[in-house]
This record gives C-alpha cells, structure tokens and sequence, in this order.
C-alpha cells in the first residue's frame, strides 16, 4: 500500500520523548500499525497479539514476553492482553526511560480500565481516525484544530476548495478508511463486507460475547441510518426487537470499538429547557453509507441521508483535526425545547463557536438565523462558522463566515 503521511506523525514523536508509554486507539484498518511503522526506528521491535501464539505467551508469561519483546518496542492490539499493563508499568519504573512502549488498541473504553490503574502519569492516550481531506492531498502537516484553521484562513489569493456537490459526496461514499483512500473507492463493497464480518466475528462476537451475530449486523446498520440525529433507545431496540438494555450495552461497543461517537447537548444547570438525548454519529461515512443500502454516490446524496450525512462528514473531519493533532475536541451540540437547533458548538477558552453545516453553494445569514439563541447562555460568543459547498471563504458578516466543507481537516 502506498505510505501517506499523517498528521498524528508528528505528535507522536513529540509526544514520544515526552512519555515512556504511547497508547493509540481507533477502528481497525484505520492506520495504527502502519503509523507507528513508519515512524520506527531499527532498533524498534514490533509485536502483533493477533498473533496466538504470542498472545498466549503474553497471558501465560508476560515477564517472559517483555523480555523476548524488550522495549523499545511496538505492541499491536494490546487489548487482547491487558494484563501486560502491570508488567510494563514494572519495566518503566525501572528503567524511566521515555518512547519505550509504542501500543495499539481497538477497544478505546475496554483498555481504560488497566491504563488508569497500572500506567497513570506514564501513558499519553492518542485517538486514530481515517484519512482527513488534507492527509488524503498529502497535505498532512497543514492540518490544526479547527479553530485555528479559521484564525488562519486567507480571503484574498485563497486556493478554492476542488470539493463540490459531487466530489464532496464521492468522499463521503468512500469513506476515509486509507484502503478505501489509496485505491479510490475501489473494491469498496468487498472491503466492507469482510470489515464488517471481520469486525462482528473477532471483535464483538470473541472479544463481547455477542452470539446473535445477525441481530447485532442489524443493529449497526440500524445506527447507521440515525447518523446524526438524537439517540432513541425505546425506537432503536423495537426496530431491531431487543431490550433497551441491550441496544445500550451494544451502542457501548460500538463506541468502544470507535465506529461511533455519542455527540452531548451543551447547557448550564439553569437552562432548564434544553433536551440532553445526545446525538449519534458514525465515524466513517463510507461504512455508514454501505450500511444505509446506499450503492453509488448520486444515491446517497439525493437520499433520504443526504443531510445527516454531510453533517457526519463535517463531524468527522472537525474531530480528525483535533484528534490528530493530539487534542480532544470540545464539541457538543444545542437544541433546546423550542426545537431551536445549532449543529455544533465548540467550547475554547471561555468562549462559544457555534457551527451549522449547510448543503448549499450560497450561503447567507438565514443559515446562521438561530446562532442568535445563544446569546441567553450570558457567555461570550465566538465567531460563528456556516460550513458548506461554497469552493472559497466568504465572510457573511463581522461575526460570521461561511468556510468550504473541504479545508476543516
């Protein structure tokens, strides 16, 4: 496969002389291992607890495994084993020195647990998506947190985004797994099928118990389909015929498992209108859109999902420039009883940004009409954001701009 650069190469160097242990988390096949390759050096060894045979090592002798694997070294979807987190902790505290543990994880929430109770101080914790719009044009180091993007952009000379209404949705149908990426959406039915048999069949099924292989198929994509929109357990587990307690121990693998991220609603204590269901939203809009049924881009973007998923793609790519330059995005959403909605609101020092995303080319103030809501939260307002199909920035007044879908990561 072709080596693309990301932008999470150079936090993790940086990141890398700072602390002994480096734990990246994400979906499968979004990267990890090829990263943390790419950025080894000769005298990095490198592991894989797929592997069973050493898997099983690691569970029955880890001190032996650490000494066969002797750090520096990469250990591969450490979640299989999580009893190695005390032998490594042993071996930092000895030895304190830092860029010794390069890990990998599948299961975010699952390795929790162990990295608080054995490697807390000794850990930094990166979270992994997809390729961004700028990683996929190798443009991997002009990425920065959104909000620094804006603060950045240039009205005059700008470089026009080439994403417009076909191009944009041809990204989102292909998603932004790296094969999906370097092979242009080819094989894209395939890839998914077997990511999804692969990923049902190792890790829900050995890894969560989970027997009723077909009814969890069918409650992912019935997720898929609400991407975007508030999270209703009482309609999801009818659909799929199942208890609320499980949709939400299934919905809880998932977001471990990094498919799916939940999206709280924003409020004070004395807002007492605003609705707290938080919205759901699929972390790849190619797996999402293959779950949804949708079979060509021209489908999907005059379907049923065509909004939702443009607002999950912008999710998606607001998330990526946060999470790959090693931050976590302080994101939420505002809908209060009024049926008044803001797509996204990022909180940063002391101030709100409201954010709407828009399927539009023409852009005007109407789409930022309820950005004046919030002014009853009595907290500074930023500089409010319409993110759409327009190719170039274009203020649309002092405290508003709208800014091309194809330049926020």
């Amino acid at each position: 496969m072709i080596m693309i650069n990301r932008t999470l190469a150079s936090t993790i160097n940086e990141i890398s002389e700072l602390f002994p242990v480096i734990l990246l988390t994400g979906m499968r096949q979004v990267g990890k291992s090829t990263l943390f390759e790419m950025l080894k050096t000769d005298d990095r060894k490198y592991v894989s607890l797929d592997n069973f045979d050493d898997r099983e090592l690691a569970k029955t002798s880890p001190a032996l495994f650490i000494q066969r694997y002797e750090p520096p070294v990469i250990i591969d979807e450490i979640q299989y084993v999580p009893e190695l987190f005390t032998f490594i902790k042993i071996n930092v505290d000895k030895n304190r020195k830092n860029g010794q543990f390069w890990l990998t994880g599948s299961q975010k929430f699952s390795l929790m647990k162990g990295v608080q109770e054995s490697l807390a101080g000794r850990v930094a914790i990166l979270e992994m998506l997809g390729f961004s719009e700028s990683e996929a044009n190798e443009k991997a180091n002009e990425v920065k947190p959104f909000l620094e993007t804006l603060k950045t952009i240039k009205l005059d000379g700008y470089d026009k985004s080439e994403l417009d209404l076909k191009q944009v949705y041809k990204t989102i149908f292909n998603g932004s797994f790296p094969q999906m990426t370097v092979n242009k959406g080819k094989g894209r039915d395939i890839f998914f099928k077997s990511y999804l048999q692969t990923y049902i069949e190792r890790d829900v099924r050995d890894y969560n118990g989970i027997n009723n292989n077909l009814k969890f198929y069918n409650f992912v994509r019935a997720i898929a389909v609400r991407t975007g929109n508030l999270l209703n357990y009482s309609d999801l587990s009818r659909d799929i015929e199942i208890d609320i307690r499980t949709a939400k121990v299934w919905l809880d693998i998932l977001e471990r498992s990094g498919l799916v991220r939940l999206l709280y609603p924003y409020y004070q204590n004395f807002t007492k209108r605003i609705i707290k269901t938080p919205k759901v939203y699929f972390m790849d809009t190619g797996l999402c859109a293959y779950l949804a049924g949708m079979d060509s881009p021209e489908t999907l973007e005059a379907g049923y999902l065509t909004g939702s998923i443009l607002e999950t793609y912008a999710f998606i790519q607001i998330c990526m420039s946060y999470l790959h330059n090693g931050k976590e995005p302080n994101i939420y959403f505002y809908r209060d009883g009024d049926q008044k909605e803001i797509d996204f609101l990022i909180e940063q020092d002391g101030m709100i940004f409201p954010i709407e995303v828009k399927k539009t080319a023409t852009p005007t103030l109407k789409d930022a009409k309820n950005f004046a809501i919030l002014q009853k939260l009595k907290k500074p307002i930023g500089k409010g954001v319409i993110v759409c199909l327009k190719n170039s920035p274009l203020p649309l007044s002092e405290k508003i701009m709208a800014v091309p879908i194809g330049i926020i990561a």
